[in-house]
């Protein structure tokens, strides 16, 4: 247990925790929707700082990142806990263990302990993934700024819902994030993830002016997120607060969780959602949870040449040579 950051002392010995736009009001001895954020007394503290139940080396395109460090490996870890409820939840089993089970497990282990476990592995990031990063964000402040010290880069992979006060305060030292835009329209978001959408496309807005480096992942649902003109507000959204050159992933959905009532997506909507992103101007979109689909491959966006030919999360073939396509000599927006 630690004390929390980024909250204000109410009265009654209320709290109210700033960490993300839920903005939680948290009465003496309640939780807030995370339910690992205890008020104790009139103090707001997190009670998964050392709480790590999983620890991975994975490649970075499993985060997915394909444009930051491409082939490299990332040391992963999660606590339990999650900010949304959503219904297609991919890693329930930790995500929602504290709302579903009412249990907080892991390993006790310290920022220092996972910054020297990323760097004997050899790794060239630590990513804050599997459940939610923003409820266990003591835990990895601490440990990203351990990390820039021995030159190892920080990831989040997250649902984007950071209020700008934890942005700011990330600036210096998160430096790259995949975040899920999940849909485009409120309705999806209030009933699928008890959410709001406004509050996610503010925060891709402060991290892209913060230097974070992004990308961007949508799970596409059938007949819920997969409306064409849906996915050209996403794309047009991307272009023109982003950046063109802002990946964008596509990725399948399988029942699970408490959406079982529907079946996967067929492999033409994403092909077809990718048209439809690279149409809107977009160089790079990609499919997800297809191996072996042409949407896993960086082409280049000027003359079409695949300069990273990838199955599933492993590159085939890399060809970019100083940044450039080897073919036409145009720049690819890849940090390697």
């Amino acid at each position: 247990m630690k004390e929390a950051i980024l909250f204000d002392k109410l009265n009654n010995l209320k709290v109210r925790c700033n960490l993300c736009n839920h903005r939680c009001i948290i009465p003496p001895d309640s939780f807030g929707i995370c339910m690992v954020r205890q008020n104790k007394q009139g103090t707001l503290y997190s009670l998964v700082y050392d709480k790590i139940v999983a620890q991975h080396i994975d490649p970075i395109e499993k985060k997915p990142l394909f444009h930051y460090y491409p082939g490299s490996k990332s040391y992963s870890i999660a606590t339990v806990g999650c900010n949304f409820r959503c219904k297609f939840c991919q890693n329930s089993n930790i995500a929602q263990m504290p709302v579903d089970k009412g249990m907080i497990v892991g390993d006790n282990i310290s920022p220092e302990q996972i910054v020297n476990s990323a760097k004997k592995s050899g790794c060239k990031t630590i990513s804050y993934t599997y459940t939610e990063p923003t409820i266990y964000y003591e835990l990895a402040m601490e440990t990203g700024k351990l990390a820039h010290k021995e030159g190892i880069k920080n990831i989040f992979v997250s649902n984007g819902y950071m209020t700008k006060q934890a942005v700011d305060m990330s600036a210096d030292w998160l430096d790259a994030a995949n975040i899920d835009l999940k849909a485009y329209n409120d309705k999806f978001y209030k009933e699928i993830c008890n959410s709001k959408l406004d509050f996610v496309l503010d925060t891709l807005k402060n991290m892209k002016s913060a230097g974070i480096f992004i990308e961007i992942t949508t799970l596409l649902v059938p007949e819920l997120n997969d409306d064409k003109k849906e996915l050209q507000k996403i794309s047009s959204f991307i272009v023109n607060n982003l950046g063109p050159e802002t990946p964008w992933h596509i990725s399948r959905y399988h029942p699970t969780y408490k959406m079982l009532d529907r079946n996967s997506t067929p492999v033409k909507s994403l092909q077809l959602a990718r048209e439809i992103g690279i149409k809107t101007g977009l160089r790079y979109v990609f499919t997800g949870n297809v191996p072996g689909d042409d949407g896993e491959s960086t082409f280049c966006y000027k003359c079409g040449y695949p300069v990273i030919k990838r199955f599933g999360f492993s590159i085939d073939s890399y060809e970019i040579k100083s940044g450039n396509c080897p073919k036409c000599g145009v720049k690819i927006d890849v940090i390697e």
